[in-house]
């Protein structure tokens, strides 16, 4: 019998606003480690987060894919905005791939920049890092009570573990349990975990993803909640499956009672 409880998290999106870190890193990554011929990076855009950028960002399932949107935002030609947003997001995986093909990339190189472009920015100035990253009070507050409740808390994140783990020690907030992208998919690490944790819920903010744990047969009795006040498309709210519950901010405390 499964004696511990355990509620897992997403991390961007549910326990962050990271928006203004992923554009600044992704950015900084483009310019420092790509530098690709033809484009001179405006200092400029680092102050303020493209809006196109934010409105692609919740059909971001990597984080390499991010280094992708800012080469389609910045570049000279047939620049990414809203005339043809639509269009690059309706083939959205597919045009990403082309892209790296085209530029000759490999994902994992450009994850690996970003990993770096992080590093680099912690390294030089750690404190205006973290202050690109905008916490989410109710969940934090939402895990400090599981803790008084002696359950544990999980954190699986597309992050790299280490970032994940720095922002969170910053935030005092300290989960059991961190999984970066290093650790395999979230469907793989949620199979691993129920075989050891009863887990109460699953709090996420991409539907996909939630859609994926429920259709797996090692995790498809996991209570699976979609976080209103992530990283949302306009649809991803409509016509969820019956098994998965949209969750807001000021119900969290209720999942402590089920």
């Amino acid at each position: 019998m499964k004696s511990q409880k355990l509620f897992l998290f997403d991390f961007d999106g549910v326990i962050v606003d990271g928006m203004n870190e992923y554009w600044n890193s992704s950015l900084l990554a483009f310019e420092k480690f790509l530098n690709p011929s033809g484009i001179l990076i405006d200092q400029n855009l680092y102050n303020q987060v493209s809006k196109t950028f934010i409105e692609v960002r919740p059909w971001v399932k990597y984080g390499w894919e991010m280094i992708i949107i800012v080469n389609e935002i910045i570049k000279k030609e047939n620049p990414l905005n809203d005339n043809n947003k639509r269009d690059f997001l309706n083939k959205y995986h597919k045009n990403c791939q082309k892209i790296l093909l085209d530029n000759s990339w490999v994902a994992e190189d450009l994850q690996k920049y970003l990993d770096e472009a992080r590093k680099y920015q912690i390294d030089k100035d750690f404190d205006n890092w973290i202050k690109l990253h905008r916490p989410f009070y109710e969940v934090l507050d939402f895990i400090n009570k599981i803790k008084e409740d002696k359950m544990k808390t999980g954190i699986i994140t597309t992050k790299g573990k280490i970032f994940a783990g720095k922002i969170l020690e910053k935030l005092n907030i300290f989960p059991e349990l961190i999984f970066g992208y290093e650790s395999g998919s979230k469907v793989e690490i949620a199979s691993r975990l129920s075989k050891e944790y009863e887990i109460m819920a699953f709090i996420e903010d991409r539907r996909n993803t939630l859609i994926d744990i429920r259709q797996n047969n090692l995790t498809n009795n996991i209570p699976c909640y979609l976080a209103d006040w992530g990283y949302l498309k306009d649809t991803d709210k409509t016509n969820l499956p019956h098994e998965i519950k949209l969750l807001k901010l000021r119900n969290l405390e209720e999942l402590l009672a089920i």
